[in-house]
């Protein structure tokens, strides 16, 4: 049997297709299908199947895609309450893949529907564990994120325990060889511990998983709802798309309208400016929110941008903005998108620069405004008398910043820094704004005296 990882690093998810004898099923694909076609055709295999071990929260899925343009039938678990074309694929039922074997097993934790898929190859040895996102390498799947949305809602206590089951009662109990294939790798927000490993094996989990060792249902209830990341805006929205089967990529990539650079932007409607923080700064949409072009453009977008928020996207050429609309479909936010151009006319506001030796000498005459995450200024405040606001939450909580003092930002690195630069001195004009950028880190390691 063939078996290939399709890995998204923007995204942190793995997809994977599996290959018999000329027939192919995809496990978990990405929004655009257009790797599993070429791949297929590599290898001269028809697309028979394509499995959702539950309906994604951080991508957008092509199942029904693939399903429409190859007949490939869609495997989904009975308690999804999929909306699309589809057979039931739970405990018991099996996908003969020529003379290999694919089983479900229900695995509920990280969401009520999960599943995870079994390989028995062609000689009844049982090779290979798909684990959708119930379990990852060093880690298992977050279980406060279906409260709200999905067919099944559960609180994160009860996903919690029945994760506990899950593992103990069904995933453990598999032979130490299995390889386990899992849907996330590191810096995905679907877990917290994630190992830079995108593969592993069970006995290896045995014996390296924090959440696969010996404790009481009670103390891994505990430790798997504690610190768990933030939650992104876009993670509901996405459940519920992929519950219904998205749209084709291509035919909604192509229909985002791309007017000329001298198009008049609709007042009132969010810009979001993907070009490199200096070129923003020389020049921008008043309003505009620097939203920089890398590799969690992702998540920072369905993050601070609801998604039900429309928003017109620029970028430095036309290259870069087929390559961020396509970005952005990754999510859904495709959709979103009122206009895609190139920097307008109207780009001409200016972002203030930092006297950094004034700073550092007279940070007190400073606002300082820290936009990590929660984790990371509980664990240590680069400035004691720092205002602390997570960047997904600063666009509604900016009225918690004071305006009667230049103000200045920072993260831990200067890509959300640059984010919350453009949100704060988008509505508070009275005070200048200022970001730390990339000097944070010499400041945090007390090379620069504060």
């Amino acid at each position: 049997m063939i078996i290939q990882q399709f890995y998204d690093k923007g995204l942190a998810h793995g997809s994977y297709a599996l290959i018999r004898t000329g027939k192919m099923v995809v496990i978990d694909p990405a929004r655009d299908p257009q790797a599993y076609y070429d791949f297929a055709a590599q290898h001269d295999a028809d697309i028979v199947g394509v499995i959702e071990t539950h309906p994604h929260a951080d991508f957008v899925s092509s199942h029904l895609e693939i399903h429409k343009t190859t007949g490939a039938v869609i495997y989904t678990s009975k308690l999804t309450g999929a909306e699309y074309p589809h057979e039931t694929f739970d405990d018991g039922d099996t996908i003969q893949l020529n003379d290999a074997k694919l089983k479900a097993i229900n695995t509920p934790g990280h969401s009520p529907d999960s599943i995870c898929i079994l390989v028995e190859d062609e000689d009844g040895m049982e090779t290979a564990l798909f684990t959708g996102d119930t379990l990852f390498v060093g880690d298992v799947g977050r279980p406060d994120l279906r409260e709200n949305v999905g067919n099944i809602t559960a609180k994160k206590e009860e996903l919690a325990r029945q994760m506990y089951h899950s593992t103990r009662d069904k995933l453990m109990k598999l032979p130490h060889h299995i390889i386990v294939y899992p849907a996330h790798g590191p810096g995905s927000l679907c877990g917290k511990n994630m190992s830079a490993d995108l593969q592993s094996t069970i006995g290896r989990e045995l014996r390296e998983n924090y959440a696969l060792q010996l404790m009481d249902e009670l103390q891994f209830v505990k430790t798997l709802t504690t610190d768990q990341p933030f939650v992104p805006k876009y993670f509901g929205h996405d459940v519920e798309t992929n519950k219904k089967g998205a749209p084709s990529f291509n035919d909604s990539v192509n229909a985002v309208i791309k007017p000329g650079q001298d198009a008049v932007l609709e007042k009132g409607t969010l810009v979001i400016d993907t070009r490199p923080k200096h070129d923003f700064r020389n020049g921008h949409v008043k309003g505009a929110i620097n939203l920089q072009n890398g590799d969690k453009f992702e998540t920072w977008l369905g993050s601070i941008v609801n998604p039900d928020e429309a928003f017109y996207l620029i970028a430095a050429d036309e290259a870069e903005l087929d390559i961020m609309i396509k970005k952005a479909a990754k999510i859904g936010y495709e959709q979103n998108i009122k206009a895609a151009i190139l920097s307008p006319a109207s780009a001409t506001e200016k972002s203030a620069e930092l006297d950094l030796s004034d700073f550092v000498r007279h940070t007190e005459n400073y606002i300082v405004v820290d936009v990590r995450n929660r984790n990371e200024t509980e664990e240590k405040l680069i400035f004691k008398s720092a205002i602390t606001i997570p960047l997904p939450e600063l666009r509604e909580r900016i009225n918690e910043i004071p305006a009667d003092k230049p103000i200045v930002v920072h993260c831990a690195a200067g890509y959300r820094s640059a984010a919350a630069l453009s949100i704060i001195s988008g509505k508070i004009d009275n005070v200048p704004v200022y970001d730390l950028e990339e000097v944070v880190v010499e400041i945090a390691n007390q090379r620069v005296a504060v």
